[in-house]
């Protein structure tokens, strides 16, 4: 579900608004004034984030996007917009485009007020040279290569040429790969983005179409900076889980009735003194990914160390104690297989027969729980209440809960 939420929403979700809002022309027609403000408002979000976030990738494609939009407005103008001069050019940007925004996820972020950052702003500049070139007389065998048919599929309403359609393809395919090996919200962006732009290009020439396609496509990459900076301050890194800054903006809203837990790895310090850090970050991710299953409504923190909290909002003890002991027996029932030290990140090809038998820890955890009386208690005395029971079960012998 996670990887389904971070590819769909929200790239997918704003180009689908950008589709209906051009079809729908009674939602359209009353606000076409703002339309107007639309792509200025995105572009210059864009760049003013990419600058202070030191994103040199979505300000590179916001650039990008923007002069792909204004040449071709300057192009549509005339009457002679798909015809000559003003077809090379749109052939030359239909090619570029998707180029750009193929390669830029796969190179590493260097910011913007960089040497690195500068030479490939440079890049940018140099690609309207290379336009312009293009369109030179003695250059019309290239202008024919971009305008080629390779298929004659007779599709009416493809307007964007077949070199570039050939680009788009591989273009998407890369970024694709890449987001599903690793999802995050700024690949995922990068994807909708290739799409907006392709939808952007097959509407040249007809209105205000494309114009707003790229602008969503500017729109879907600036959210996807937001969304990845929230989630750097409200996402733990390691685990997954909401972090300690999401749980101090949930508390306020629990009201007067609700159980918390505290957890804690039993032996934890154990495990990373004997098997190093790495082996410790892979225990945490494992309890974490049990945590996130948790049941009974129960809300998962990764509280910080090797401890989680668990929020039953609107519980009581009773209610929640039967989801918290499924919980530490799911955890003590899985048995964390330790990785050989030279075993290498790539599954190969053939790994042969091993008949050495892998090393496995016994996992268990601790937890103490509390509940609000009813009142409106401070929420940070019903933790150090819960933090006092975990304490009374370590001491208990551990792999229990305590209230």
């Amino acid at each position: 579900m996670r990887f389904l939420r971070t590819l769909i929403s929200p790239g997918g979700l704003l180009l689908l608004a950008g589709v209906l809002f051009l079809d729908w022309a009674e939602l359209r027609d009353p606000v076409s004034p703002l339309v107007r403000m639309y792509p200025y408002i995105v572009f210059g979000a864009g760049i003013f984030l990419g600058w202070r976030f030191h994103q040199g990738r979505l300000l590179f494609a916001i650039l990008v996007l923007a002069l792909a939009d204004r040449a071709l407005l300057h192009f549509s103008a005339s009457a002679t917009a798909l015809t000559g001069v003003g077809r090379t050019i749109f052939n030359a940007v239909a090619l570029l485009l998707p180029l750009n925004l193929g390669a830029l996820p796969l190179i590493t972020e260097w910011g913007v007020v960089t040497v690195r950052g500068l030479i490939r702003l440079g890049v940018i500049p140099l690609q309207l040279f290379v336009v312009a070139a293009i369109c030179l007389p003695e250059q019309s065998g290239i202008a024919a290569v971009l305008d080629q048919t390779f298929i004659n599929a007779g599709f009416k309403n493809l307007h964007v040429p077949q070199p570039a359609i050939l680009a788009f393809g591989i273009a998407l395919v890369l970024v694709s790969k890449r987001f599903f090996r690793h999802p995050n919200a700024i690949d995922s962006a990068f994807i909708w983005a290739l799409l907006a732009s392709f939808l952007a290009l097959n509407a040249y020439g007809t209105g205000p179409g494309s114009t707003i396609y790229f602008a969503t496509a500017g729109l879907i990459l600036v959210t996807s900076v937001i969304e990845t900076s929230y989630n750097m301050a409200y996402r733990d890194e390691l685990t997954g889980l909401p972090a300690r800054r999401a749980l101090t903006d949930t508390l306020p809203t629990l009201g007067s009735q609700y159980t918390v837990a505290m957890l804690d790895i039993d032996h934890f310090k154990k495990v990373n003194d004997t098997h190093g850090h790495d082996v410790g970050d892979q225990l945490l991710r494992m309890i974490g990914s049990k945590m996130e299953d948790m049941s009974g409504g129960g809300k998962v923190f990764r509280y910080g160390g090797e401890e989680f909290m668990v929020i039953f909002p609107g519980k009581s003890l009773q209610d929640a104690i039967p989801h918290l002991e499924t919980l530490r027996t799911t955890v003590a029932a899985s048995k964390f297989t330790l990785r050989g030290a030279n075993r290498p990140r790539k599954k190969p090809k053939n790994p042969g027969v091993n008949n050495r038998p892998r090393k496995r820890l016994a996992v268990t955890v601790s937890i103490g729980v509390a509940e609000a009386d009813g009142r409106e208690t401070d929420p940070n005395e019903v933790i150090k209440a819960a933090d006092e029971a975990l304490y009374r079960a370590k001491k208990a012998g551990r792999n229990r809960i305590k209230l």
